[in-house]
């Protein structure tokens, strides 16, 4: 697994837009913001052509442009690290115009997003082999006062931490709009973690995983190296991280099969799941919490789900492709991050 450097002080911090660009409000007004903290902060930023642009659907501009912003801006040398600038909706159709036996052989650098952007985080890993951040885009960092989750964001690429324990309450309702567009997170709930079998849990393994809407998009196509992937870090186990967006619990368990039948959870040690954004919703008296346990409780390794992960505020930044060790206990979770 190839590891980037971390953002040294003084650096240079790039922003892409592979899915949605920050060219309507909040979200303008969020990221240009979060670049005046930045620069505060001390760091320089670059940003790709594509950052303030909305001509393309579900997407910054055209799949072609998109492409290839991200292949120029991440092989080039005029950043450190990319962060993207929002999730979207058709990122994939990107994928014909990224080079990846280019990146492959460029230096590795941290590329940060969330949602649309499983399309490059998950990719970077199992096709180059190099780690990625799933994390916060680049409007988030534009809120005042920055939530801890941004700070660890952060500071995991920056190298100051390594771990990270998750947060005690969630926002299940945004203040974020046109006319308050650098809001915190709206925190009104409490988190409840659940842990199948209900005990302290420790689970090691090689993270892999982002946003099952993307994920099960991706499965069956040429960029579906899994099977590769988790092959090779067969020894070492892979600790799964999954989190939805769109999907309902009967669209989640469609997606758990899905993946089950792929071959997907062969070397599994365990399974970290995100709170949904359908989260309390169910489907013909299915809940999501059910969609998952129903479709993957049989392997008996560990099951940890509604922890901060994904579409409902705040999230753990999540290295994708590194070994960890995960801890969970009474309404607890640590993630500690092995990069060797």
């Amino acid at each position: 697994m190839r590891y980037p450097k971390f953002l040294k002080k003084n650096g240079t911090i790039g922003f892409v837009a592979p899915s949605f660009g920050c060219n309507i409000e909040p979200y303008r007004t969020a990221f240009l913001h979060a670049q005046e903290k930045l620069k505060q902060l001390g760091y320089a930023t670059a940003l790709g052509p594509n950052c303030y642009k909305g001509e393309g659907i579900g997407i910054s501009s055209t799949p072609k442009q998109c492409g290839e912003e991200l292949t120029e801006e991440y092989c080039s040398k005029r950043s450190d690290i990319l962060i993207s600038c929002g999730g979207g909706e058709l990122m994939c159709e990107d994928l014909d115009y990224i080079d990846f036996e280019r990146i492959k052989k460029a230096d590795p650098k941290w590329f940060m997003g969330y949602s649309d952007n499983t399309n490059f985080t998950y990719l970077l890993s199992t096709i180059c082999d190099t780690a990625s951040v799933y994390g916060p885009c680049a409007s988030a960092f534009g809120m005042e006062p920055w939530h801890p989750s941004l700070e660890d964001a952060f500071d995991i690429l920056t190298g100051e931490k390594n771990s990270c324990s998750g947060y005690d309450g969630w926002e299940k309702e945004s203040l974020k709009s046109e006319e308050h567009p650098l809001a915190p997170y709206h925190i009104t709930e409490k988190r409840k973690i659940k842990r199948v079998p209900d005990q302290t849990i420790t689970i090691k393994g090689r993270l892999l995983g982002g946003c099952m809407d993307c994920l099960v998009n991706l499965l069956g196509t040429k960029y579906d190296k899994t099977k590769e992937f988790i092959e090779t870090y067969r020894e070492d186990g892979i600790i799964w991280f999954l989190e939805s967006c769109d999907l309902n619990a009967m669209s989640i368990r469609r997606a758990m099969w899905q993946m089950e039948h792929a071959g997907w959870f062969q070397y599994t040690k365990g399974f970290l799941i995100g709170r949904p954004m359908q989260f309390g919703t169910e489907c013909m008296g299915l809940d999501c919490d059910r969609a998952v346990l129903g479709a993957v409780s049989h392997y008996q390794v560990p099951i940890i789900m509604d922890i901060d992960l994904g579409h409902l505020p705040p999230m753990m930044p999540i290295i994708c492709g590194a070994k960890a060790k995960v801890t969970s206990q009474s309404n607890e979770i640590q993630i500690i991050y092995q990069l060797d």
